[in-house]
């Protein structure tokens, strides 16, 4: 039985409770249409391209790819720049940016100069639109919403997605089969803009932090290094990256699916991507019940295993009832397990990182999509497409077996909030922001009968200092007297270990307390910090002016 005191709170609560929440429900409806715009792009894409390709499978394929890509490629850096400044007009400059590429795609469809290539090309740049707008938004929820609803925001989020691609992929078939793609490609363009105006409405309180912003490198690797040594964090990303290779193929396939194994139209494939949304939206109602009932793991299992079964049927079908009623199941599986994966990065990242460790989770998933599509491509393009849905089926089903070695994290509530460490470090010498290395040395005096379980505690305190942003951590034993422990650990410059300081949770501060509780001599722990290579801290000659009268001379660091 599932004990999460959130996900409780989310099945007390309701679904739709979020929604009762102004700023919430006004992104979220503005949403709708943009999603709805997004999913009748997809349709007219990838059915101008079998016209413009005489049915290549790969190239086909390839639509898939490009929308997924930039979500790929642009998720992490964006994820980085919401952390970094304010996430409303980061949302407003990627928003903008789609819209204005939208629009001069449709231009160019009007005076019939779209190719294959282009169209992959305007493809990729509206989805780097989106790709800089995603984590800001979903970073944001926690703004908008009280804690006890993020579960349910979180599902309200795939809710809104899924509700357009119910009924967008069918409409997107019709509007190709009586207008033409150029018409999907302009209805996308202004499918944006009601999303942009919601933004602009949103009153958020920027609070800048009270250090300058990394930069963009630093923010990107401190991302990437929180998730690397976060079990929580790398768990979601791979498994999220194997569910998006293995399964890619009801995406990527589908115009070919309506086809050549349906013998169908633009409308027929509308119809069956319909079911999905359709599907998705079904399951999304029923997560936040099934979460109070079950843990994450058990049901993110069920769910890939149904993908994968789905998955084989659409390959043997020939039916359009059959393979609708299998799309459908596609839908239940694939929302609720990303949702699954989602809430799973949101109620473990702290604030601070919240948006990169959303956009590396957007990465994986979205890069394995956009990977397996091309792939699964070429196998349909060498081996057909029914081959290619069957082995895309059981490769999917076969991932929930990462389950074994790599569970998702735990249902239960982890403080993500940042507090503060108290007292400032003593400072000397002049440093500035770039000053660096920074050498940090902890001493401990414990119990030599203690040493096994200090040094166990020990390791747990490393993972809380390598996420946080520390490097080359060790643990030292002093040879001549064994109750003599120095914990010694760097970080490249002085900014960032200011940074690092801030990056604290309350949890992280109870394994520091752990540790410091094998001290036999509490709160005498003595702390080092050594400027390491001090080149420019020193004067160059007897007689240089001194480095704090700040003259000309001093050899700034």
């Amino acid at each position: 039985m599932n004990e999460d005191p959130a996900g409780t709170g989310a099945a007390r609560g309701g679904t739709f409770a979020p929604l009762g929440e102004s700023t919430f429900r006004r992104i979220w409806l503005s949403s709708l249409f943009s999603n709805f715009g997004q999913l009748i792009l997809g349709v007219g894409a990838a059915w101008e391209m079998t016209r413009l390709t005489n049915n290549s499978p790969s190239m086909v394929a390839l639509v898939q790819s490009a929308l997924m890509l930039p979500m790929f490629l642009v998720a992490l850096p964006a994820g980085a720049i919401a952390d970094m400044f304010d996430r409303r007009k980061i949302a407003l400059t990627g928003l903008g940016f789609a819209a204005l590429s939208g629009a001069c795609l449709t231009a160019l469809a009007y005076l019939g100069l779209v190719t294959p290539w282009l169209l992959l090309g305007f493809i990729v740049l509206i989805g780097a639109g989106v790709a800089l707008y995603s984590p800001s938004w979903q970073s944001s929820i926690s703004e908008q919403v009280s804690a006890e609803h993020l579960p349910a925001a979180v599902s309200l989020g795939s809710i809104s997605y899924n509700i357009a691609r119910s009924f967008g992929p069918a409409i997107g078939g019709v509007v190709v089969l009586a207008f033409g793609a150029k018409a999907a490609f302009g209805i996308n363009a202004v499918g944006y803009l009601p999303l942009w105006f919601a933004f602009v409405l949103w009153q958020r309180r920027h609070v800048p932090s009270r250090l300058p912003p990394e930069r963009i490198d630093r923010a990107i690797i401190s991302g990437a290094r929180y998730a690397f040594h976060s079990p929580a964090i790398r768990t979601v990303v791979v498994r999220a990256l194997a569910f998006g290779l293995a399964s890619a193929t009801y995406t990527a396939l589908g115009p070919l699916v309506a086809k050549q194994l349906l013998h169908g139209d633009a409308a027929t494939y509308g119809l069956i991507l319909g079911a999905t949304g359709i599907g998705a939206v079904a399951g999304a109602l029923y997560l936040a019940r099934l979460r109070h009932r079950f843990s994450s793991e058990a049901l993110a299992r069920v769910f890939i295993i149904i993908t994968g079964a789905a998955l084989v049927t659409i390959a043997a079908s020939r039916s359009l009832w059959l393979t609708m009623i299998a799309f459908f199941f596609v839908g239940i599986a694939n929302m609720q397990t990303a949702s699954l994966f989602n809430i799973g990065v949101q109620l473990t990242a702290p604030r601070w990182v919240t948006a990169r460790a959303l956009s590396l989770y957007s990465s994986s998933i979205t890069g394995g999509v956009a990977l397996g599509a091309w792939f699964w491509g070429e196998v349909a393009s060498h081996y057909g497409v029914t081959f290619a849905l069957a082995a895309s089926g059981g490769v999917a089903a076969s991932t929930a077996l990462l389950g074994v070695v790599m569970p998702l994290p735990r249902d239960e509530e982890i403080d993500t909030e940042q507090v503060a460490i108290g007292a400032e470090p003593q400072v000397a010498l002049g440093l500035t922001m770039r000053s660096g290395p920074i050498v940090v040395e902890v001493e401990y005096d414990v119990d030599p009968d203690e040493a096994r379980t200090f040094y166990q505690v020990a390791r747990q305190l490393q993972k809380v200092r390598m996420r946080n942003g520390g490097f080359d951590w060790s643990i030292a034993r002093d040879i001549a007297n064994p109750a003599l422990w120095t914990e010694r650990y760097h970080c490249p410059t002085w900014g960032d270990y200011l940074r690092m300081r801030d990056r604290y949770t309350q949890s992280d501060l109870d394994i520091q307390q752990a540790t410091d509780s094998y001290n036999r001599k509490p709160g005498e722990r003595r702390v080092r910090r050594w400027l390491e290579r001090p080149y420019g801290s020193v004067r160059y000659k007897a007689d240089s002016p001194d480095p704090k009268t700040g003259l000309l001379g001093y050899i700034g660091l």
